[in-house]
């Protein structure tokens, strides 16, 4: 009893980051910008560690969460703006480069912050564990809003998704449908960053959307398996945390590791057999 006491809210915080996250994930898969999500993370973090180090807001509080946010609505509108149809350059090179950017960033000014190091390895790994009822049901609440606006706009996210130039030649504004998926993408990974880690955050948006791809072509059946492999990955490595006393988001990571990898050993004896 004392155990599911304690595992409650890092177990409900989980829940509520997997439905989302899968659906998000699955996006950042079929538009092959994977490393969007970690160079939004790594933005969202710069801003969290500005504010800590310009105004001594800690992680958490309201002012670093409008730090990460508008850090991250830059880099939403950045990305949106190197959208083009036929780039020389592919955007996934310019989602790299920022990313690389916004961790030497991080490095340089938590370096000028009182236990920097201590503040970059919170940021990284998150600290789920300690998750409070309250910060739950508010991530919640905000996680509920932008489902139902992704609902209300599924077509223009899935169509630019699936079918870009399908999408160009309906004349769709694709830079600002794009705009409006990178900004509420920000505002998933600005509240997820403080509340699990830049770390569980990726891992969350690309393991299970990997399997999802791979097992099916239904949107409504990806979502399912996806949401279902962060569900089943955040009990076993919240079970392990608590079990040998491991940090909590590294070991979500690894056992979302081990589900990864027990499907492709799965999927590679199927194709054999067949």
């Amino acid at each position: 009893m004392e155990a599911l006491e304690f595992m409650a809210a890092p177990f409900a915080a989980c829940l509520v980051l997997a439905g989302l996250h899968a659906y998000l994930g699955l996006h950042v898969l079929l538009r092959g910008v994977i490393f969007v999500d970690l160079a939004l993370a790594q933005i969202a973090a710069l801003g969290s560690v500005v504010a800590l180090v310009l105004s001594g807001h800690q992680p958490g509080t309201p002012a670093s969460y409008a730090f990460s946010l508008g850090f991250a609505l830059v880099g939403a509108a950045v990305f949106a703006a190197t959208r083009t149809r036929r780039g020389r350059v592919p955007q996934e090179a310019i989602i790299g480069i920022t990313f690389v950017i916004a961790s030497a960033a991080v490095i340089l000014v938590a370096d000028r912050a009182p236990e920097g190091a201590e503040q970059i390895k919170e940021l990284m790994a998150g600290a789920i564990l300690w998750v409070s009822w309250a910060k739950v049901v508010t991530t919640l609440v905000i996680y509920l809003a932008l489902g139902l606006f992704h609902y209300v706009f599924r077509r223009q996210f899935t169509l630019i998704s699936e079918h870009p130039e399908q999408a160009f030649a309906a004349g769709l504004k694709v830079r600002l449908w794009d705009f409006l998926f990178y900004a509420s993408f920000a505002l998933v990974i600005t509240v997820s960053v403080q509340l699990a880690g830049v770390l569980m955050v990726f891992s969350y948006l690309v393991a299970p959307a990997i399997i999802a791809l791979a097992a099916s072509g239904s949107w409504t059946a990806r979502i399912m398996i996806a949401t279902t492999t962060s569900v089943v990955a955040s009990f076993l490595g919240l079970f392990a945390s608590y079990r040998w006393d491991l940090p909590s988001g590294p070991a979500i990571v690894c056992a979302l590791a081990l589900i990864l990898l027990a499907f492709a050993g799965w999927r590679i004896v199927a194709v054999a057999k067949s």
